[in-house]
């Protein structure tokens, strides 16, 4: 609001500045006896002469929200990392990696709760684990773990055997990454976006990353040329989804890490997408973060989560079976699929 009426009041008096200079000039050229051309010709240039000037009042308050994301930036380089590189790096394993997790705590800060609390977990390659609770359960947390980006306060995480806290953590995030919530699009053409997830790739890459998401045909109809709005302003909530799994195809990481990739989408548009997604990494060592329980008996274990720990833990068949917090999902996911 105090933009709104500092906007407000500066256009006002641009404006109010604008009439009486045109006043002013028209009076002084009569009572100079300048003929009605020259005065309308007067007129008119000081009017006009206002145009680069008037949008001052627009950049003022451009400049209230520039300064203060400059405040942000400065907090951002402030505050320390997350997580620090060690001294003495070692180099990624060669080869498909093994990853284990063991008994990991992880605690967002000193007061607070564990947000992971002796998390244990195998990814071999070529397997497909789902995390499966309620919001806060600590799903995201342990790919955040598992990218770097928050550091365990105890357990570990092997990359085959290394310890990831011996990785620079760039290389870390090399071999395991994919697709996070809110993914963002900027205001660049198609093809420019999904080079985001690889530089280097040519035409070729880009066309197969698409077709596993299964966007050839609205890339057919729009253009690899097609800009997209900011924020992804511009696109449907599935085409926004199926763009950043894109993304994370191209990429290709050796572990892909997939965060609620239907999350927000109407229930037609993400089974759709659940469907083409578990397509899609058949024989890719992953590891999925997921609301829905529809098509996951398709992949190789699940894990069920809850403030922080495993409460439940495996095949789609073994959990349907046993009492607890999975069943009683899929049972209401059974009855609202059924009204």
């Amino acid at each position: 609001r105090r933009q709104a009426r500092g906007n407000a009041v500066a256009t006002g008096l641009g404006m109010l500045a604008q009439g009486l200079t045109v006043l002013a000039i028209v009076l002084v050229a009569q009572n100079s006896g300048a003929g009605s051309v020259a005065t309308a010709v007067l007129a008119l240039t000081s009017l006009v002469s206002f145009e680069p000037v008037l949008p001052m009042a627009a950049a003022g308050e451009r400049l209230t929200g520039v300064l203060a994301a400059l405040r942000r930036l400065r907090e951002v380089r402030a505050t320390p990392p997350a997580v620090t590189d060690p001294a003495a790096p070692v180099p990624v394993p060669d080869g498909p990696p093994t990853v284990e997790i063991d008994d990991l705590v992880v605690r967002h800060s000193a007061d607070r709760s564990p947000a992971l609390n002796g998390v244990s977990l195998t990814l071999t390659p070529g397997r497909r684990v789902a995390l499966v609770g309620p919001s806060g359960a600590g799903k995201s947390t342990l790919l955040s773990a598992l990218m770097r980006l928050v550091e365990p306060e105890s357990g570990t995480i092997r990359l085959s055997g290394v310890e990831i806290g011996r990785l620079p953590a760039d290389e870390a995030r090399r071999v395991m990454t994919g697709l996070t919530q809110d993914p963002y699009v900027f205001q660049a053409s198609l093809r420019d976006n999904l080079r985001l997830a690889g530089p280097e790739a040519g035409e070729d890459a880009l066309a197969e990353a698409v077709r596993r998401a299964r966007l050839e045909r609205w890339v057919e109809r729009t253009g690899w040329d097609t800009v997209l709005g900011e924020d992804g302003r511009t696109v449907s909530g599935g085409q926004l989804q199926r763009l950043a799994l894109a993304r994370a195809l191209l990429n290709d990481p050796p572990v892909l890490l997939l965060d609620e990739p239907a999350e927000a989408l109407d229930e037609e548009t993400a089974d759709a997408l659940m469907a083409d997604l578990l397509d899609a990494t058949h024989g890719h060592t992953t590891l999925l973060v997921t609301h829905r329980l529809r098509g996951l008996e398709r992949v190789d274990e699940i894990v069920v989560l809850e403030n922080g720990s495993v409460i439940q833990r495996g095949t789609h068949g073994e959990l349907v079976d046993t009492p607890g917090y999975y069943r009683d999902l899929w049972r209401s996911e059974a009855l609202t699929a059924g009204r």
